[in-house]
């Protein structure tokens, strides 16, 4: 899958780092040219260019034309509302995904098409309400437009019956797949053989209505 990041702060950087360990092609684009020698020395130069990720010149020579996502991770809401629909208009992307930093903002990206939208607010505001807690972490982390699905952070509890087991012994709720497990600073990505372990922590895709589901197998 090929895939185009633009905006390469602390979220591009981390975005882009886990799709090339899942063995994606990735492009991440950077305005700011000082940061983007730096992520080049990082990455390499097949993976950043410096450019401005609204302009249809950068997105043409990162070839958009044939990425299969786009993610618009910039500070700025705007931008990446630009982002996405030109990727949607100009190019024909299949898929966008942008950072919303005002909540506001989701239902109108959402009307103008973006797929699918991240807030980081909403997700400080779960923790604020104590939807989450420190044994039981479950934080909402990107609402797909379309299907009714979330992708999801669990903290898996001490006493979890999942805990030690391979991911293919595990009854996942129909409508749910584990897709990465965090542990301590590495991503990994599982197969059927992964075991879950003390400490570990789980992203989730699961539709909305198996979510509570999710939330008993991981605390039992």
């Amino acid at each position: 899958m090929y895939i185009i990041i633009v905006g390469g702060g602390k979220i591009g950087y981390n975005l882009t780092k886990f799709l090339l360990a899942a063995k994606h092609e990735v492009l991440l684009i950077e305005k700011d040219e000082v940061r983007a020698s730096a992520l080049v020395a990082q990455f390499g130069e097949a993976v950043v260019i410096a450019g401005d990720g609204s302009r249809v010149l950068t997105l043409r020579e990162g070839g958009t034309n044939r990425a299969n996502v786009l993610v618009a991770v910039t500070g700025a809401d705007e931008e990446n509302l630009v982002i996405c629909q030109v990727a949607k208009t100009v190019f024909n992307c299949p898929r966008t995904i942008a950072r919303v930093n005002d909540p506001r903002d989701e239902s109108l990206f959402s009307a103008l098409g973006v797929d699918a939208t991240v807030s980081s607010t909403r997700v400080i505001n779960a923790l604020i309400e104590e939807q989450v807690n420190a044994d039981n972490m479950i934080i909402p982390l990107l609402t797909l437009r379309a299907g009714n699905i979330d992708i999801i952070e669990m903290g898996l509890s001490k006493s979890s019956g999942v805990m030690g087991k391979q991911i293919r012994e595990i009854s996942l709720p129909e409508g749910s797949r584990i897709i990465a497990i965090l542990r301590g600073d590495d991503v990994v990505i599982p197969t059927g053989e992964s075991k879950l372990i003390l400490n570990d922590k789980v992203l989730v895709l699961v539709k909305k209505e198996v979510e509570p589901q999710m939330r008993e197998l991981l605390q039992k």
